[in-house]
């Protein structure tokens, strides 16, 4: 006999990547699940006492859950360490330390943290890679492994698999003297496993050009990108990166953090911008886009297939899935690049962990400390990009045209992957084909065009108005995606060049690609994408230049990392008057 579902209240620290999977993966099963954002004590026994869950689950918390609710109803917490690992930094020793294997532990709260019975556990090989990366990719599959296995054991009346270790390992917080990089004595695999071990936060203490500052996203150079400079020389520059020296080789670093450039308000940004002339004055190291694997630059196009069935792959690796206006630009120049080539189908890959998140909100929130500049007008300067490349891939008509989410796409990384003749995904991408959490944002990215063809202007309508987070399954059930491939994030590009060399050899390929080009101009006549674009960017402008502040407010509290005030209430739905008699 198949369990009921439970109603579950996923507690977190904020509604991040992790979360948001469990919640499309719970919700899927059939469980109803809503979401309170750890603000207060008193806030999270409000939520509890509103929706009355059969079960709580926190899959990112920074702190203890309070007794009064743990001791009301099972708490399970979701900790990104093996059985017996403890701590807030589990994933940052990790990946320090080089830990061949890791795992998450599902295990039940207590007084003490990540002390309670075990009931689930997953393990995984670890990546070289950075800590943000494995969270995304191994660690969320591992829980949501691990969570579901939970799940299921409580509800047909289980209980936890095993009692606490009776010895444990204490991991508190990785202080910067142990990610302190020596540039005279580490080797590249270590400056990696340092920086690294810090990505996403808190970075690591070091200086450049003289100034100090916090680095991150650090990628290893190949011999070729060298010269005989000494360890700890920066010697060349690439796409906003900055190459340096280490004993046996080098390190691209693409991001960092200081004051200076933004009022005295440290957060991160690509090198070019947070060190200007100087950055500048390094030599420029550009590749082409066809290149050797291991050559590390943001963008990179492959082909293959027979001649005459020619299948090519542009993909672009931006950090943390943000498009600033020079990536939107460089993309866009790569693109007509790649549609000058002999190919049938062209497939835009977006990166690893995310296919796109759209407009970069820390490059527009670095011009509001210019004096030449503003955030209103870098905003614009950034949608009007953004929608250039949309444009290119909606007018590329002479052959077919395929979007790859390899990771997650959200707001206007979501509606340019749309812009391509089909989208597909594999089973572990999260979509969020929507703009109103950032401010109230209405969008553009031509997904007024773009959204109505596949759902209809209802669906459309209560796509944008629902705000939540949709797994890849339910996106191809409900016609937003074209298809699900059943496989991990690791197989999914192999198998996707695959299929799309057999339709770029299909014996119908041509008609495909002239129907579409059919199409293309039967929209066009009906109403121009220039029509479209003009409506979306007038309401845009309003965002940015108009009266109500809302994105500029939203933007800077995303940037700074503010906590949350309150819960949104598209997520919370215990505060929407559901109680616990209230109708499935």
């Amino acid at each position: 006999m198949t369990p009921a579902p439970l109603r579950i209240l996923l507690l977190c620290h904020s509604f991040n990547s992790l979360s948001q999977r469990l919640f499309c993966e719970l919700r899927a099963r059939g469980h109803e699940v809503s979401v309170e954002l750890d603000i207060a004590d008193r806030v999270t026994e409000e939520a509890v006492e509103l929706f009355r869950p059969a079960l709580v689950i926190a899959p990112f918390l920074k702190r203890l859950i309070q007794p009064s609710v743990w001791q009301r109803q099972p708490c399970l917490i979701v900790h990104p360490g093996p059985i017996g690992d403890r701590g807030p930094a589990a994933l940052d020793w990790a990946v320090r330390e080089s830990d061949p294997a890791w795992g998450v532990t599902v295990l039940q709260a207590n007084e003490a943290f990540d002390a309670g019975p075990v009931w689930a556990h997953a393990g995984f090989a670890m990546r070289a890679a950075a800590k943000g990366s494995l969270y995304r990719r191994e660690v969320t599959e591992a829980a949501v492994d691990a969570v579901l296995r939970a799940v299921a054991s409580f509800a047909a009346g289980g209980s936890a698999s095993a009692a606490p270790p009776p010895a444990s390992t204490w991991r508190g917080p990785l202080p910067q003297a142990e990610r302190c990089i020596d540039w005279s004595k580490d080797t590249t695999a270590t400056v990696l496993a340092k920086i690294r071990s810090a990505d996403g936060q808190p970075g690591v203490q070091d200086e450049l050009f003289g100034q100090p500052c916090r680095v991150f996203d650090a990628h290893a150079a190949t011999p070729d990108a060298l010269d005989t400079s000494p360890p700890g020389a920066l010697i060349g520059r690439r796409d906003g990166a900055v190459l340096r020296r280490t004993v046996d080789g080098g390190v691209w670093i693409g991001q960092a953090s200081h004051a200076a450039p933004c009022g005295g308000k440290a957060f991160k940004l690509p090198c070019d911008l947070a060190f200007g002339a100087a950055f500048e004055a390094l030599p420029a190291m550009n590749v082409p886009l066809e290149r050797a694997s291991g050559e590390w630059g943001e963008i990179r196009y492959q082909e293959c297939g027979a001649p005459g069935a020619r299948v090519g792959c542009l993909s672009f690796e931006f950090y943390n899935g943000a498009m600033s206006t020079a990536q939107c630009r460089r993309l866009l120049a790569a693109w007509r690049e790649a549609t000058a080539r002999d190919t049938r189908v062209l497939l835009i890959a977006g990166g690893a962990d995310f296919f796109s998140n759209g407009i970069h909100l820390n490059c527009i929130e670095a011009a509001s400390y210019r004096e030449d500049d503003s955030a209103a007008d870098e905003s614009m300067r950034n949608i009007e990009a953004m929608d250039d490349l949309a444009e290119a891939v909606i007018r590329t008509t002479d052959r077919l045209t395929i979007a790859l989410l390899r990771g997650n796409a959200g707001a206007g990384g979501a509606f340019l992957a749309l812009a391509a003749d089909e989208v597909w995904a594999h089973q572990g991408v999260v979509l969020n084909p929507h703009y109103k959490n950032m401010g109230n944002l209405y969008g553009s990215e031509y997904w007024t065009y773009l959204l109505p063809r596949r759902l209809g202007d209802e669906g459309a309508a209560a796509l944008m108005a629902g705000r939540l987070p949709l797994g890849a399954p339910q996106a191809l059930s409900i016609g937003l995606i074209d298809r699900c491939m059943d496989v991990a994030a690791a197989g999914f590009e192999t198998l996707a060049i695959t299929h799309a060399t057999a339709l770029a050899a299909a014996h119908n390929v041509e008609q495909r690609i002239a129907a579409k080009a059919s199409r293309r101009g039967a929209d066009e006549t009906a109403r121009p994408l220039a029509d479209y674009r003009l409506h979306e960017l007038s309401r845009m402008h309003r965002n940015f230049y108009g009266f109500d502040p809302s994105f500029h407010v939203a933007r800077y509290h995303f940037v700074h990392k503010l906590p949350m005030a309150w819960t949104p209430r598209h997520l919370a739905r215990h505060r929407d008057g559901m109680n616990a008699t209230s109708a499935r």
